[in-house]
This record gives C-alpha cells, sequence and structure tokens, in this order.
C-alpha cells in the first residue's frame, strides 16, 4: 500500500514541477487546441541565473562579455580583457508560490592565452522540503527535491572578430528524495553547447561603437529518465541567438541594446486540449517523446499542429537595454515576451548594477505584466570578482 502511495506521490511531484517550465499557464476559455505548450524535464536550465541579463530581459547571447557568459554564450569568453574572473549569483525563485525554492549559480573563466579561454559553472536548483503523507494520513517523511548541472566549457578566437566555443555538461535531477526508490530514481544525463561571438568596432575613445552578434545550441543531449529509463524526457535543447548594439556617448556614458529570440529544440507536443459537450477538459494523448534526439531537433522547425504561424509563436523574443556611467555604474531594463499559447510569459525587468576596483555588484528585479503571476517580484543578486585588479594588471591585447 505505501510504496502506491510513495510512487503516486512522486509522480505528482514530478507533474507539478514539469509545470514550471510553463509558469503562470491556464487554460482559456475556447482555445482548445491552440493552447500548446512545450515541456521538458529539467526546466531550471532555462532560468537565466545571473542579474545583470536578468535586468534584461534575459538578453545576453551577443551582449559584452563576462564571467556568466558560460550560460548565454561561452565563446564570447575569447574577448574578455582580465586573465582570471569569477561570479555567484542568488535567485529565490517562484516566492508568490513558496517561500523556500532558491537556485545558486557559480561561474568563472580562464585565460590560457591570447586565444584561448576555457570557462565552468555550477547551478543548483533546491526545490525546498516536502512532508508526504500517505491516504491514511500516514507521514511518509519529508523529501527535498533538487537538481544542479555542472559544465565546462572552451573558447577560441578564429579571427580578430570571431569566436567559437563548445561545452560539455552533467545534469543530476532527484526529484523523489528517495521516495519510492524501488521504481523512482534521480534522473541524469550529458549534454553539450555549441555557439559562436562576432564583435565589429569602430570610432574612437569616447566615441566608439560596435555591433555584435552571437548564436548558442544549448542542451544538446541525451534524454533523461526518473523510472530505470521506462519513460524518457527531453532535455531543454534550445536555440539562442541575437545582437546587441553599443556607442559611447562621450567619454563617461555608453549605451547599448540587445534582442534576443530563443526557440525549444524538442518536438511541440501532438497532446491537444478539448472540451467535452459536458464543459469537460479532454487531454489527447502525446506520442513524442519516442523520437530520436536528431529527428527532434531538425522536426521541432516543422511540427507545430497549427503550421508555420505557430512555430513563429514558439520563439520567445527578449529586448534589453544597459547603460554605463564611467564604467562604474549601471542602469538596466528589459522586457520578454512569450505567445499566449506557448506559456503566455510576459514580463518586464530592471536593475542596477555598481562596479568597484575588483568587484561588481549587480541587483535585478521582475515585473510581470499578468496578475496573480508567479514571478512577481522574482530578484536576482550577483557579485562578479576580477581576479586581476588584486595585482593591479591587465592582459594586453
Amino acid at each position: 500500500m505505501n510504496r502506491f502511495i510513495n510512487a503516486r506521490v512522486i509522480l505528482i511531484i514530478f507533474s507539478v514541477y514539469l509545470s514550471l517550465a510553463a509558469v503562470g499557464q491556464t487554460l482559456p476559455t475556447g482555445q482548445e487546441v491552440r493552447y500548446n505548450p512545450i515541456s521538458t524535464a529539467v526546466p531550471f536550465l532555462t532560468i537565466t541565473p545571473d542579474s545583470r541579463h536578468g535586468a534584461m530581459g534575459d538578453v545576453g547571447v551577443a551582449t559584452s562579455p563576462d564571467a556568466n557568459s558560460q550560460y548565454l554564450n561561452p565563446s564570447k569568453y575569447a574577448f574578455t580583457e582580465e586573465k582570471f574572473g569569477f561570479s555567484m549569483s542568488y535567485t529565490p525563485w517562484l516566492r508568490e508560490l513558496v517561500n523556500d525554492i532558491n537556485l545558486a549559480y557559480l561561474a568563472g573563466y580562464y585565460r590560457i592565452d591570447n586565444n584561448q579561454v576555457i570557462g565552468s559553472s555550477l547551478r543548483y536548483f533546491s526545490m525546498g522540503d516536502i512532508t508526504l503523507t500517505g491516504q491514511d494520513q500516514t507521514n511518509l517523511g519529508t523529501v527535498s527535491p533538487s537538481e544542479f548541472a555542472f559544465d565546462v566549457s572552451y573558447s577560441r578566437k578564429l579571427s580578430d572578430n570571431f569566436s567559437g566555443g563548445v561545452t560539455l555538461r552533467y545534469i543530476r535531477s532527484d526529484l523523489s528524495g528517495g521516495i519510492g526508490a524501488e521504481t523512482y530514481t534521480a534522473g541524469s544525463a550529458f549534454s553539450t553547447d555549441v555557439s559562436f561571438y562576432y564583435i565589429n568596432k569602430w570610432g574612437g575613445t569616447g566615441d566608439s561603437k560596435s555591433i555584435a552578434a552571437g548564436i548558442n545550441f544549448s542542451n544538446i543531449g541525451s534524454k533523461i529518465s526518473y523510472d530505470q529509463g521506462s519513460t524518457k524526457e527531453f532535455l531543454p535543447a534550445n536555440l539562442r541567438l541575437g545582437s546587441t548594439f553599443t556607442t559611447e556617448i562621450d567619454e563617461y556614458n555608453s549605451f547599448s541594446i540587445s534582442m534576443d529570440f530563443n526557440k525549444l529544440l524538442v518536438p511541440t507536443p501532438s497532446t491537444h486540449y478539448t472540451v467535452d459537450a459536458n464543459g469537460g477538459l479532454i487531454v489527447l494523448p502525446d506520442n513524442t517523446s519516442n523520437q530520436s534526439l536528431i529527428s527532434s531537433i531538425f522536426s521541432s522547425f516543422s511540427d507545430a499542429p497549427g503550421g508555420f504561424k505557430e512555430e513563429l509563436q514558439e520563439f520567445t523574443i527578449s529586448t534589453g537595454a544597459e547603460y554605463w556611467y564611467n564604467k562604474q555604474f549601471a542602469l538596466r531594463a528589459g522586457y520578454f515576451n512569450e505567445a499566449q499559447n506557448k506559456g503566455n510569459r510576459k514580463f518586464f525587468t530592471a536593475g542596477v548594477g555598481v562596479k568597484m576596483n575588483i568587484a561588481a555588484i549587480d541587483f535585478s528585479y521582475v515585473i510581470p505584466v499578468q496578475r496573480n503571476n508567479p514571478l512577481a517580484n522574482t530578484i536576482r543578486f550577483t557579485l562578479l570578482f576580477d581576479i586581476d585588479s588584486f595585482s593591479g594588471r591587465r592582459k594586453d591585447q
């Protein structure tokens, strides 16, 4: 009996967790098949972990490089000016729902020579403590579901204006906390990222300008299973591409504007929602999880039931702006938009940054468009450290 209850509880936890990938979703009256969001396993991999880019609407594939480039586009590391740097970020997540879900992020890089840089990061996602009870109100114990991802990247300049990078990642997801271990286990998977970055600068000191572009294919890897391989779920394989324009207004003031497009490279669910004669919700079956990795990536551009129009709706759009005064104080703002029938996440972001001699502090805040949105009041904190500044030296380029 307890084994049955445990298994059922684990399924509930898993279902609720996957729903976080489509935070704030509801089924709009009368939309039926048109409402078709994409869900994957380990959606924490899609959460922007640092404050700078979180304050700019989650853009970042083509912004200026910093210690947090590992997540958005590690090939940017090749254009860093410092020898070594790292950052620490902390995000209390979904505070409108619960008070103990958190994302912690540690990232850093080391320059091997003028052309080569290695980077690494660790993401840890804690879903807090959950007390489980059986049908007879028997206490089954407390579980603490958690996940982490560890990765290492290598980036290299391919020319004076162009760089490329590759990342290897290990992912572990423990949703059961040991409950129902006979059937449900922690899932693990491996993935890779492939990224590129281009930047062109012109003008002199106090009047320089630049245009940058980037692309990152991330989380391309094996499926993950929580029931010893009986059921396998897709990782959130993703295509991110975008551009950034930066201008120095004068010697003390600079401004940049960015735009990113994101698309999950996984099958669009064939699951459809419809309503019966009595107004009840009917869920039709989904058979997309049996596709292979390569097949799912290519088919993700043409498998939407609504055709080309729905395929375009699967792109999320991020826009962001950043203003720097004297390279020490930053103001940031942005907007994130997702189609209504693909999740309907729409929010403004804002943040500030202060750069000191050896460290920088960033803060960001989410302002949702919808009422009662679980992302409301989401904040992020980031500390960045420039190790070169300890010795007062910089790399010559």
